[in-house]
C-alpha cells in the first residue's frame, strides 16, 4: 500500500473516486514535487481529474487534510512528549490572477497567510499538522484601518485546539512554541485560565516593566549566577554556515502583569552567547515558559525545544521551495485551498522522510518506501540489489545523491532539495519497474 492510501485511509468526499483521486494526485505530487499539476500528473486525463477534484464545490480544505490530522493525533499519542510549532509565513501569488487574494506587507502585494501547526518529536521527527490556518487579508479601509477579525487571534486559537487534543491523548505533554509574535498577555492569560492543559514555550518579545516598579523582566532574569552552560551547533541556512555556540543559561520564576490589575506566574529563561566569533551577531534568547524550572538539565531541555522550532521553517521552505505552491495559478481561493491542502501533506511526507534518515537510520527501508522504490534507488546507482531490505538512511542518501548530494565526510546528511530532486527520478524509474512486471515484460 502506498504512503498516500495509508495516511489518507480515513479520507471520506462523499464518492470514492473522489478519494482514489486526491490519494493519487497526493502521491504523484509527492514524486514531483517541483513539478506543476500538469507535469506531476501522467497525462491528460488525469491532469483534468486533478482540476476537477480541485474545482469541487462541496469539498472544502478540511475534509482533505482531517484524515491527515487525524493520523497526526495517533502519532502525537505514541510519545511522552510532543512539541507543537506555531509560526506564520506569507504566500506570494502577486501577478496571478485568482480572485479572492488580499494584500501583504504592503497593499499592492498579493496572496494570503499561512500560519500552521506543525507537531515534532523532542528529537525533531516531524509528525505532522495539527492545524492549519490560512487567509487572506481585508484591505485598509479609508482611515487605514483593517476590517476583519484580529490576526491575533490565531494564536489563541492554536492553543484552543491543542488543548481539545490533549484531553484525547493524556499520556501525552504538549508544548506549545511559538516565537516572538505570540508572547502576548491574553496568550498567557488564556493559558493560565485554562490551567495549562498544554505547556507553552515563547520567545519574548520586549522587556516588559514589572509590578511594583520591580525593575524589567530580561534584567531580573539575569540578575544572578548562571545556571551553567549549553554548547550546540546552529543548522545550515541558505545564507548562514553551521557554527558551534556556547551560551550561558539563566532562570528566574517572576510574576508579570496580565493587563487587569493582577498579575501571571511565568519562567523567564534567558539563554545567552558568550564570545560569538567576530563579525557574527551573538545569539541571545528570551524564554516564557509556564513550567518551574529547578535546575540545569531542565533549562537545557527548553532550550533544546526552543531550537526545534527551526522545523517550521523547514516545512515552510518545502513547501514554497520544494512543492513551490507558489506558482499555482488557480480561478479562485477555494481552488487555492484544495490544493494548499494535498501539498501541505506531500510537504510533511518529505519532511518526515528526511528527518528520519537522520534520527533512526536502521529502520527497515520498505517501512517507508515501496520494494520497487528502493530497489530503484540501488539500480540507478548500478548497484547490486541487497538480499533483504536495507536500512532506510542507506536508501535515502542513495536517492538523495540521485539529486545532487555528494556524501562528503564533511556534508552531513541529506537535505530536504537533493531528497526531493532524487525521489522524482526514483519514483520515475519505480513505476517503470512495476509497469514491466504487471505486463510481463522482460
Amino acid at each position: 500500500m502506498s504512503w498516500a492510501k495509508k495516511e489518507l485511509s480515513q479520507l471520506n468526499l462523499g464518492d470514492k473516486r473522489l478519494n482514489n483521486r486526491t490519494m493519487l494526485l497526493a502521491e504523484r505530487l509527492a514524486d514531483k514535487p517541483t513539478s506543476s499539476i500538469p507535469d506531476a500528473c501522467h497525462g491528460w486525463a488525469e491532469t483534468q481529474a486533478a482540476y476537477r477534484l480541485i474545482n469541487q464545490p462541496d469539498i472544502g480544505w478540511q475534509d482533505i487534510l482531517q484524515p491527515h490530522m487525524d493520523a497526526t493525533e495517533a502519532r502525537i499519542a505514541q510519545h511522552d512528549t510532543v512539541l507543537c510549532i506555531q509560526d506564520t509565513t506569507e504566500l506570494d501569488f502577486n501577478g496571478r490572477q485568482t480572485r479572492g487574494l488580499g494584500p501583504l506587507n504592503y497593499e499592492a502585494r498579493r496572496g494570503m497567510y499561512l500560519h500552521p501547526t506543525f507537531a515534532v518529536s523532542p528529537d525533531g521527527v516531524p509528525l505532522g499538522l495539527t492545524d492549519f490556518w490560512h487567509w487572506a487579508r481585508e484591505p485598509k479601509d479609508d482611515k487605514g484601518d483593517r476590517p476583519g477579525p484580529k490576526e491575533s487571534e490565531r494564536w489563541l486559537e492554536g492553543y484552543q485546539r491543542l488543548a481539545e487534543i490533549a484531553s484525547r491523548t493524556p499520556a501525552t505533554r504538549l508544548v506549545y512554541v511559538a516565537d516572538r509574535e505570540s508572547a502576548c498577555v491574553a496568550f498567557i492569560k488564556q493559558a493560565d485560565d485554562l490551567a495549562h492543559p498544554v505547556d507553552y514555550l515563547l520567545r519574548s518579545s520586549h522587556n516588559r516593566r514589572l509590578p511594583d516598579n520591580k525593575g524589567k523582566l530580561w534584567d531580573r532574569a539575569i540578575d544572578g549566577p548562571s545556571l551553567g552552560q549549553i554548547t550546540f551547533i546552529t543548522p545550515r541556512r541558505p545564507t548562514k554556515k553551521p557554527r558551534q555556540v556556547t551560551q550561558d543559561i539563566y532562570a528566574c520564576r517572576i510574576e508579570i502583569r496580565d493587563g487587569a490589575g493582577g498579575t501571571l506566574p511565568v519562567t523567564c529563561v534567558v539563554a545567552q552567547e558568550r564570545n560569538p566569533p567576530q563579525g557574527e551577531k551573538a545569539i541571545t534568547w528570551y524564554l516564557l515558559t509556564n513550567r518551574k524550572l529547578t535546575c540545569l538539565a531542565e533549562a537545557k531541555e527548553i532550550i533544546l525545544w526552543y531550537r526545534r522550532r527551526w522545523a517550521i521553517e523547514q516545512y515552510f521552505y518545502v513547501l514554497k521551495q520544494g512543492c513551490k505552491v507558489e506558482e499555482l495559478q488557480l480561478e479562485t481561493v477555494k481552488r487555492l485551498e484544495l490544493a494548499l491542502a494535498i501539498y501541505a501533506i506531500v510537504a510533511w511526507r518529505l519532511c518526515h522522510l528526511m528527518r528520519l534518515g537522520r534520527t533512526m537510520p536502521e529502520l527497515d527501508a520498505e517501512l517507508y518506501f515501496e520494494p520497487e522504490e528502493w530497489k530503484a534507488a540501488y539500480i540507478l546507482w548500478e548497484k547490486p540489489l541487497p538480499k533483504k531490505p536495507p536500512r532506510l538512511n542507506e536508501v535515502i542518501r542513495l536517492i538523495a545523491g540521485l539529486g545532487g548530494f555528494l556524501g562528503r565526510k564533511g556534508d552531513g546528511e541529506p537535505g530536504a532539495k537533493t531528497l526531493w530532486r532524487g525521489l522524482s527520478q526514483v519514483r520515475t524509474f519505480a513505476a517503470g519497474m512495476r509497469y514491466a512486471r504487471e505486463h510481463g515484460l522482460p
